[in-house]
């Protein structure tokens, strides 16, 4: 096996891990919505813990995408290649603040399950803050996502390394969530009300995955554009 038709298997499992890990996440994750949402995340710290630790998961195959994909994509646009990896990276860092809001909010739970009703009132002000500024970050993350995936999405659909239904499909899929991030920020809504407007990058992402395992990228284009860069490498050391 080629190295490129190993980074297009590693790609594709990769793909498919960071989409399960949200699947398999959001059912843990607790309603962080009434006013006795303290209650629900006490009554379940296991559950807590473990959509925390499947969410870290998600986080870094997110990062690990855009990482495997650069050494393919770098020659045919470094500069977005590069700027997939640091936007991934910045979706990273921001999601991580959303989980450390999570495991907060647990603490805070389990005190103000114990806590009198003077304090009760200050532990429910936090936390909401805690609420508000986790749903913030998770925003900023979303839009950092949409930012580095359509900078791969854009040299895979040039390049026609993979098929231009498949990279076409998308980029659509990630103008759609980015639009619900749009609405989202001027609404007041959770990004996460936008279902309809989310789905399609969730299939795309898992499709994209198989496809990569099993076809990998176009053969012809990726020797050509080899080809191509190991005959100007030549010509510039002449």
């Amino acid at each position: 096996m080629n190295s490129t038709r190993k980074i297009a298997v590693i790609t594709g499992v990769i793909f498919i891990i960071a989409t399960l890990m949200g699947l398999l996440a959001t059912p843990l994750t607790p309603d962080l919505t009434g006013t006795d949402y303290l209650a629900r995340v006490s009554a379940h710290p296991n559950q807590v813990a473990g959509a925390v630790f499947l969410w870290i998961i998600g986080a870094f195959t997110s990062v690990g995408i855009a990482i495997s994909l650069y050494p393919v994509l770098k020659g045919w646009n470094a500069c977005l290649a590069l700027g997939s990896v640091i936007f991934r990276t910045i979706e990273a860092a921001f999601y991580m603040f959303v989980y450390l809001g999570l495991i907060s909010l647990l603490t805070l739970s389990q005190q103000f399950i114990t806590a009198g009703a003077a304090d009760r009132t200050t532990l429910q002000a936090i936390s909401n803050l805690l609420v508000s500024v986790r749903e913030h970050a998770g925003l900023l993350a979303v839009f950092a996502f949409c930012v580095g995936a359509f900078m791969y999405y854009y040299v895979l659909f040039q390049s026609r390394l993979i098929p231009r239904w498949l990279s076409g499909f998308g980029i659509v899929a990630i103008i759609l969530i980015q639009v619900a991030c749009v609405l989202s920020l001027f609404s007041g809504n959770r990004i996460t009300s936008y279902i309809p407007l989310e789905l399609p990058i969730a299939v795309q992402e898992i499709v994209l995955g198989v496809w990569l395992i099993v076809k990998g990228f176009n053969p012809t284009v990726s020797v050509s554009r080899s080809g191509k860069t190991e005959t100007s490498e030549l010509l510039n050391a002449a």
